[in-house]
């Protein structure tokens, strides 16, 4: 008898599984976009509007969130991994602590919108519009964000190794303790920037503009500034070992054999 019962509960058990080889169904875009639910894992969410939204520890993995308006949106430890959200509208949105990694984020709008201990490891933030943003011990890792608008952005302690920054603008941005080793920063605008204790050890800098730029106790070691300009910067206790300067304009104003 025991046996017939333990039978007749495994098939009923199977009954509510999902048939092999089919993936367990991912959020309703509609439940969504009423706000019934916050599940919607690689859904097609493109050009929705999603303004205000709480949207807090929600489940956007791999989701199409492309032009989106997500304007002071509350996305907090959000998972927005592999999600598309090229030229979206993330202006004064709450991203704390949220998942980013390998997300796109090219020509997306993030103005004033707070980063802060986000995950954007290797993720696409080319073209992006973040000035005054705040990215404090954000992890970028690896990230492209070439000729992105980072002027204003607070990235104290923020971990760039191996980021690509090239063109970028991070005039006045705060980079105290950044950890910027190999990061490509060619041609980067970097006027007035605090750089107060960050790590470019071996980082690109070829032709970067740090005219009155703050890299007191920074290490430059190994770094290439050839035909960089560090008018006005300054240099107290900066490591500079093993550093090419050639043609790089120092702090006085002349130019390095």
């Amino acid at each position: 008898m025991k046996s017939l019962i333990v039978a007749a509960l495994i098939v009923l058990a199977l009954r509510f599984l999902p048939a092999s080889g089919e993936p367990a169904s991912a959020g309703d875009p509609d439940d969504f976009l009423a706000a019934r639910g916050k599940d919607c894992q690689g859904c097609s969410l493109a050009g929705a509007n999603l303004k205000r939204f709480d949207l807090a520890r929600a489940h956007l993995a791999g989701a199409n969130l492309a032009g989106a308006n997500m304007h002071r949106a509350k996305l907090t430890s959000a998972d927005l991994a592999g999600a598309d959200l090229t030229a979206a509208n993330l202006n004064r949105a709450d991203l704390r602590r949220a998942n980013l990694a390998g997300a796109r984020l090219g020509k997306a709008m993030l103005y004033e919108a707070d980063l802060s201990g986000a995950v954007l490891t290797r993720t696409d933030l080319s073209g992006a519009m973040m000035g005054g943003a705040r990215l404090t011990l954000a992890r970028l890792e690896a990230a492209t964000i070439i000729e992105t608008d980072l002027a204003d952005a607070s990235m104290h302690g923020a971990k760039l190794a191996g980021a690509d920054l090239s063109r970028s603008d991070l005039s006045q941005t705060t980079l105290r303790r950044a950890e910027l080793a190999d990061a490509k920063l060619e041609a980067a605008g970097l006027v007035h920037a605090d750089l107060r204790g960050a790590d470019l050890k071996g980082a690109d800098l070829r032709g970067a503009d740090l005219m009155q730029a703050d890299l007191t106790g920074a290490d430059l070691s190994g770094a290439d500034l050839k035909g960089a300009r560090l008018l006005l910067a300054k240099l107290s206790d900066t490591k500079l070992d093993g550093a090419d300067l050639t043609g790089t304009i120092m702090s006085d104003g002349t130019p390095h054999p």
